[in-house]
């Protein structure tokens, strides 16, 4: 397999590498709009793991924050 680093790789190459990962993985049905999640990637800004590194997703939970005795097993909540 060819390296995905940006100094290996044209803008074009890493454009075609993100289409191919959309077609096979699904994703234009998953709501994730893969060519704006890895635009840093494109431009040559970061590497992919990089960009996966800088996203965090925000869960909502359904318990009150006002409970300061609960945890989650891995320690406080917050």
């Amino acid at each position: 397999m060819k390296s995905t680093l940006i100094k290996d790789t044209t803008k074009s190459e890493r454009i075609q590498l993100i289409k191919e990962w959309e077609e096979t993985e699904g994703c234009e049905s998953s709501g994730i709009d893969l060519m704006t999640y890895f635009k840093d990637y494109i431009d040559g800004v970061k590497e992919i793991s990089e960009v996966n590194a800088a996203f965090n997703a925000r869960y909502v939970s359904e318990i009150p924050d006002n409970d300061s005795s609960m945890s989650c097993g891995m320690g406080m909540r917050r």
